[in-house]
C-alpha cells in the first residue's frame, strides 16, 4: 500500500490529523465503531483520555485481526459526548494516539454527539484502512 498525506500550505497548519490522504491498495478494512468496551461488554473507564485509550486500543486491535496496522489507517472518525471535553484533553489524547498509533496521522474528524449506544461510553472511534495484502 503506498499512502500520501496531503496538507496544503493554503490551509491551517493540521494538529493530531491529515488534510487529505491518498491511498492505494487491493483492500479496504471498514472499522466498526469501537467504544471503552473490555471483553465482557461492559465500558471500562470513568474519564474521556481512558475510554479513549482502550476505544483506540479495541479499534487496532480489529484492524490487526484483518491484517492491518495503524500506518494503514486512511481515516477516523471520533465521536464524544462533550466537546468542550475533548478539547480540554487534546494534549493528553494526542499523547494517547502517538504511543498507541505513531505519527502517521489518517484524515480524521471529531463530530459532537448528544450521547453514544452505551450510556457509559464518552467517546467512540470508527474509520477505514487500506491494505495492500
Amino acid at each position: 500500500m503506498t499512502v500520501e498525506r496531503v496538507n496544503p500550505p493554503g490551509l491551517s497548519p493540521p494538529t493530531g490529523f491529515s488534510h487529505a490522504v491518498v491511498a492505494t491498495g487491493s483492500r479496504i478494512v471498514f472499522l466498526a465503531g469501537q467504544t471503552a468496551l473490555d471483553t465482557d461488554g461492559k465500558i471500562v473507564g470513568e474519564s474521556l483520555p481512558d475510554q479513549f485509550a482502550r476505544a483506540l486500543t479495541n479499534l487496532l486491535a480489529a484492524l490487526t485481526a484483518a491484517g492491518g496496522t495503524s500506518s494503514d489507517l486512511a481515516r477516523v472518525t471520533v465521536y464524544v459526548t462533550d466537546v468542550a471535553a475533548y478539547r480540554e484533553h487534546a494534549a493528553e489524547l494526542g499523547t494517547i494516539w502517538r504511543r498507541s498509533a505513531g505519527r502517521d496521522y489518517p484524515a480524521m474528524a471529531v463530530v459532537g454527539i448528544v450521547r453514544l449506544w452505551d450510556e457509559r461510553a464518552l467517546v467512540e472511534l470508527d474509520g477505514f484502512a487500506v491494505l495492500d495484502h
